[in-house]
């Protein structure tokens, strides 16, 4: 018996080494590109372009990034993107909640028919051109609402939502809360949604990567530069920085501007990145959590 135990344990412990390895390395070929950019976006593009860069940073280059915080618009387009990020992730919250809530109860009339018309918005839709009609007779041209509203439900995550409230909400749990005279209202308030931490958490990370990384609605919907989000601002600054055919420009100045605009693609995903960054290690332990919604049923 304890001979038997000595193996199985010895082959745990190889196992345990084995997966350690393996994701080990699966770790270090998700991370390094991300490293690579960031220390790419603090060294001279020559020597990134060389291929001399590998783990640690050459020569040192900070032109890109003077040159980003030196334009102007940069952080009005920071405070563009916190603001519509913030009220865009409320009103998908306030929303997606509790409509998956709804979704879930056995006793809604017409779920299923709802179901459906909703999955099939998942797969075919009217397309740019009628989306942006609809703005335009709505009278949302140049305001925030074009970028919050169009959007204010993801199908995706409300089915994700319902799947979690139809897994982990007992029928049973109502029934007991109807007999102590709760409400429909009061069960979702002071019941339902503090046992949803985890999944409001998960959501909150979902809408607010999209909403952060969204740059395309605010280049058809928006005139104005100052309501530009920060995707768009990058876009052009990047686009200043780029040498075209038929600007006039002395060789010099032209090379120091072509190192500036490589070195400064790597300084815009990492401004571009840097909040998502921050916001992840935040909401990992209720993230680890939400990942497995719905997929076992108690």
């Amino acid at each position: 018996m304890s001979a038997s135990r000595t193996a199985l344990s010895r082959g745990d412990r190889v196992f345990h080494l084995i997966n350690t390895l393996i994701m080990g390395l699966i770790c270090i070929v998700i991370l390094y590109p991300l490293y690579y950019v960031i220390i790419s976006s603090i060294t001279d593009p020559s020597a990134v372009k060389g291929g001399e860069l590998l783990l640690f940073p050459g020569k040192l280059y900070f032109d890109g990034y003077v040159t980003a915080f030196n334009f102007k618009p940069l952080m009005t387009g920071y405070r563009n993107s916190i603001i519509y990020t913030l009220l865009g992730t409320a009103i998908n919250i306030a929303v997606t909640i509790p409509g998956a809530y709804a979704l879930s109860r056995k006793d809604m009339p017409g779920r299923n028919g709802i179901m459906l018309i909703m999955t099939f918005t998942m797969f075919f839709s009217g397309g740019i051109i009628p989306l942006y009609m609809l703005i335009r007779s709505l009278h949302f041209m140049d305001t925030i609402w074009s970028l919050v509203l169009p959007g204010g439900v993801s199908v995706f995550n409300l089915i994700v939502v319902r799947t979690f409230y139809m897994s982990n909400i007992p029928d049973s749990l109502l029934e007991a809360s109807r007999i102590d005279g709760c409400s429909d209202l009061h069960f979702f308030f002071r019941i339902v949604l503090p046992l949803s931490s985890t999944v409001i958490a998960v959501m909150v990370v979902f809408y607010a990567v999209g909403h952060w990384n969204s740059y395309f609605n605010a280049i058809m919907y928006l005139n104005s530069r100052s309501k530009m989000p920060l995707q768009a601002i990058l876009r052009d600054l990047l686009i200043e920085n780029t040498i075209t055919v038929d600007m006039r420009v002395n060789p010099a100045e032209a090379l120091e501007k072509m190192k500036r605009a490589d070195q400064l693609k790597y300084c815009v995903i990492v401004l571009a990145s840097f909040p998502v960054m921050v916001l992840y290690p935040l909401t990992q332990k209720y993230f680890a959590q939400g990942v497995m919604i719905g997929s076992i049923k108690e």
